[in-house]
């Protein structure tokens, strides 16, 4: 049996440590401000990408990865004989599994299957870590898919984004987001599922965001020992986000929550002060 290796891209959420224990190929996406390029998680941080987009004149730009980088990392990982498996983010996001599934067909000879996630950050490194678990306990990638399938059906991905001049300049809410940003202190509750980007709720002001944090414990309360795990991802709130975690506590001690900045390919568009809560049921 030829061992299964995993694949994902830059905005995903997973930790230094889940990366290496997991044999996990991160895949980086480009950002582009002001004209310069910069390379994910290579030649620019999270956190330094925060400073670099207030410094910028206009929003900055993110990019799939090249092709070129693609059909470079599937032969190295198909080089022993090992068969890949891609997961990616949302293709409703971006064109990264489109890019790595054109890599693919230009290595004949290797065994690649891409996956769409229909998520991103810590939801898709939900999958991810799912995959790389199962590929180590010897499950095909059938065996392996199915299992993801079922995940996504019961995944959590709920992001309040308070400041909307990003993501409607980034175009990502089209008409919604156009009729909504003349408004005065409109903040909105954005959700992830399956791949569609919804948008339940919009409201005015810190009240909002309140109630949308309420909702978050009230699930949780709801779900009780369902839920595991718990992802915190933020663009510039680590307080609050350590506050929202100590009140998801309170609810289960026992939960694994992860606090930690999101990707640039994720506050490029969702701007500052944007945080997200994902989590699955089991």
């Amino acid at each position: 049996m030829s061992k299964i290796k995993i694949m994902t891209d830059s905005s995903v959420q997973l930790t230094e440590e889940e990366i290496k224990k997991y044999d996990i190929t991160v895949v980086p996406l480009s950002v582009t401000i002001d004209g310069k390029t910069y390379v994910d998680g290579v030649d620019i941080t999270r956190r330094d990408f925060i400073e670099r987009m207030d410094e910028g004149s206009d929003v900055p730009k993110t990019s799939q990865p090249p092709i070129g980088r693609f059909v470079e990392t599937i032969k190295k990982l198909t080089a022993d004989g090992s068969e890949v498996l891609g997961i990616f983010l949302a293709k409703s996001l971006s064109g990264t599994i489109d890019a790595a599934k054109q890599a693919a067909q230009m290595v004949p000879d290797a065994k690649v299957v891409c996956h769409d996630s229909g998520y991103t950050d810590r939801s898709e490194g939900y999958e991810v870590l799912a995959a790389a678990k199962d590929a180590q306990a010897g499950k095909s990638i059938d065996e392996i898919l199915d299992h993801l399938k079922k995940m996504e059906d019961n995944m959590y991905l709920e992001m309040m984004i308070p400041d909307l001049t990003n993501i409607v300049k980034g175009g990502r809410l089209g008409k919604l987001a156009s009729r909504v940003v003349s408004m005065l202190n409109i903040r909105i509750f954005l959700q992830m599922k399956n791949g569609k980007v919804l948008v339940p709720k919009k409201g005015r002001g810190k009240k909002f965001t309140e109630k949308f944090n309420d909702m978050l414990v009230d699930q949780l309360k709801e779900l009780g020992d369902q839920v595991k795990q718990v992802g915190i991802s933020y663009v510039d709130t680590l307080d609050d986000m350590e506050k929202l975690a100590a009140r998801f506590k309170e609810v289960d001690p026992n939960l694994d929550i992860l606090i930690r900045e999101t990707s640039p390919i994720i506050i490029t568009h969702a701007g500052h002060g944007a945080y997200a809560v994902m989590f699955y049921t089991e």
